[in-house]
């Protein structure tokens, strides 16, 4: 039985962090004997704690945190994995060589010099794995790995939950409130698009930022900041379509999510969604920090239903040949037995 330790010291909230949780829950439903490791956080503690080995929770503070060094040590001492598996940068610097394999898992453009020590890196995109080969490291010791999402079916928010009416045509995007997503070319669209509404779950540091520049352009009636939530199949379940405005998304897994949740798709061409989306098939595809651009395709979808439906169809056929759980667990299995026969 392979022995794998993951490390984890990420966020509160965020892509990488979410489907964390939700692959270390998949891969305890195989024969894989792991151990968890994260940074402190209640919430994705609660997530974690119906695995079959219960979490160990370190601090993962700055580069005077000589405590958690230790504790991981002594953790892989005890534990004796075959993988110690980090994620990104922090849990990567945290984490010691010894005679188990050193993997990291990145999901962006990260500098290799973070992973000197690794025997592995995987990438969430074939992109990312181009730039690590560019980059110099081995293509050898390069692997591609994408995510999963939780494609659960689940029935709607009720629109009247946030005050949205029944026959409105309702935008969802999902994400932390940042520069890079894009939101605020979002909000120019919807400017544009007179009769839809916007619902925006996530939180960040541009809050206030988009609060006031949706009243600016005369949309705040229209927009609803839903703040961070943990029920994505039910807000794609009440929306119409999904848009991801993004200037730099090196994934998207909102992306996969709306192919699983059989819902059209428009999104900015930045580097992962324009590595998935085959514009006019499975998704409409728009240039970064267009708003006219972007309000013309959504409002393209909201008034060809015909088109709408193909974009679900070829949709859900993307998602089905590569993004399922079955088969993105199928392909860590294949990493784990890979690495280690």
């Amino acid at each position: 039985m392979t022995r794998v330790m993951q490390v984890m010291a990420g966020a509160a909230h965020g892509g990488a962090e979410a489907f964390f949780t939700r692959l270390v829950m998949a891969l305890d439903e195989t024969e894989i004997d792991q151990q968890i490791v994260i940074r402190r956080n209640a919430e994705r503690l609660a997530q974690l704690q119906p695995a079959k080995r219960p979490p160990l929770e370190f601090s993962f503070g700055g580069a005077l945190d000589i405590v958690t060094g230790h504790r991981l040590g002594r953790a892989i001492k005890q534990f004796e994995p075959d993988i110690v598996l980090s994620w990104m940068n922090r849990a990567t610097q945290f984490c010691p060589i010894g005679r188990h394999v050193f993997a990291a898992r990145l999901g962006g453009y990260y500098k290799l010099s973070n992973y000197g020590r690794c025997d592995y890196l995987i990438g969430n995109t074939q992109h990312i794995c181009d730039y690590l080969i560019d980059e110099g490291w081995p293509q050898a010791r390069t692997w591609y790995l994408p995510n999963f999402v939780d494609s659960s079916r689940v029935p709607p928010v009720a629109r009247a939950t946030f005050d949205t009416p029944e026959d409105a045509p309702l935008l969802l995007a999902l994400g932390r409130l940042h520069e890079n997503k894009g939101f605020d070319v979002l909000l120019q669209a919807l400017a544009k698009i007179p009769k839809a509404y916007l619902w925006l779950a996530g939180d960040g540091p541009k809050l206030s930022e988009l609060t006031k520049q949706a009243e600016q352009l005369g949309v705040a009636d229209r927009v609803r900041f839903l703040g961070w939530r943990n029920d994505g199949p039910a807000l794609f379940a009440a929306c119409d379509l999904y848009v991801c405005s993004s200037r730099h998304e090196p994934l998207g897994n909102v992306v996969i999510e709306a192919w699983a949740q059989d819902r059209p798709l428009v999104a900015a061409d930045s580097h992962g969604p324009a590595a998935l989306v085959e514009d006019g098939v499975n998704g409409l595809l728009v240039p970064v920090d267009n708003a006219d651009a972007l309000a013309a395709a959504v409002q393209r979808v909201i008034e060809t239903p015909d088109l709408a439906a193909a974009l679900v169809s070829a949709g859900r056929v993307a998602y089905e040949q590569e993004f399922t759980k079955a088969k993105v667990v199928a392909r860590y299995l294949e990493f784990f037995e890979g690495v280690t026969g």
